[in-house]
């Protein structure tokens, strides 16, 4: 099927429309960032770069580390940049651009989210680095997605249960995990986590400055959740789409945290640039080991 153009959207040149990119400007492994800055502090690690690529906050590296090939770009803050970004991606891999359709043989991605969080048990401290399992999404995207087993599953139940108090879970969630085969590779190095994504940074994430939040019991509610021995561990806001929508598309993805913040213990890292440098670190080193 021939998509058209309003819902393909290309570039006079014929580059993906929001990322700007062609199909060889794309490595297997993808590695997601927020910041456009530290797409470079990621790429400063290649041994070769071959493409640079920047348009509005999507800034994009892709060379080579030893053997392995890679790709970095920054997606900017929040799970509506994800949708653009994961969507982009596989159309760049699994579609020709030139007939608007899909390839016959389908390319699955490594997906891998280095980016930082805030921890919401006070055992997990500031400065450690976490891995997210699985993924709770507070942000509503994978509503609009055919999705049911990260809509209607147990995880999703047990969290809604002991909510209780629709006014506690304001957007109701979905859950989905990571790869298994790339949480093997980084399990050594990084301690296992569940994560919620949160739609917003202040009140979706239970913080007041001054705009007074409607569930002022919404952190305490998501530190007190338990279900199969797991807690809670941590707050972002991109996880839980990169999880939907890589399994919605046959990609594998996990999410590696730098953990700056702790809101049990109202504490904040004191270096957070150099957590961030061993996050990158820490991911490239395994990286290179095993893919």
């Amino acid at each position: 099927m021939k998509l058209k153009e309003s819902e393909l959207i290309l570039n006079k040149n014929g580059s993906i429309y929001h990322l700007q990119l062609f199909p060889e400007q794309v490595a297997p492994t993808v590695l997601t960032v927020g910041d456009p800055d530290r797409v470079r502090m990621v790429s400063r690690y290649f041994d070769r770069i071959d493409h640079k690529v920047r348009h509005r906050e999507f800034v994009t590296h892709t060379g080579w580390l030893g053997k392995t090939h890679l790709t970095v770009i920054s997606t900017g803050i929040g799970t509506d940049n994800i949708d653009i970004v994961l969507n982009e991606l596989d159309a760049l891999v699994n579609l020709d651009l030139e007939s608007r359709s899909t390839l016959t043989r389908l390319t699955s991605l490594n997906i891998i989210r280095l980016g930082t969080s805030g921890g919401i048990q006070p055992e997990l401290g500031v400065d450690s680095l976490l891995m997210s399992n699985a993924a709770f999404g507070m942000d509503g995207l994978l509503r609009y997605y055919h999705a049911p087993g990260l809509i209607d599953n147990e995880w999703v139940g047990a969290l809604t249960a002991h909510a209780g108090d629709i006014r506690t879970l304001p957007a109701l969630p979905y859950y989905a995990p990571a790869d298994p085969g790339l949480v093997n590779i980084f399990s050594e190095r990084f301690q296992p986590g569940l994560t919620v994504t949160s739609t917003g940074f202040y009140a979706p994430q239970g913080r007041q400055i001054r705009a007074t939040s409607a569930v002022p019991e919404l952190l305490q509610t998501l530190q007190a959740f338990a279900f199969k021995g797991k807690k809670i561990t941590n707050l972002e806001m991109e996880t839980s789409a990169i999880y939907g929508l890589s399994g919605i598309l046959g990609h594998r993805a996990i999410s590696l945290n730098a953990i700056l913040a702790n809101r049990a213990t109202g504490t904040f890292s004191k270096h957070p640039e150099r957590v961030v440098k061993r996050l990158i670190e820490t991911a490239l080193e395994k990286l290179s080991e095993r893919i």
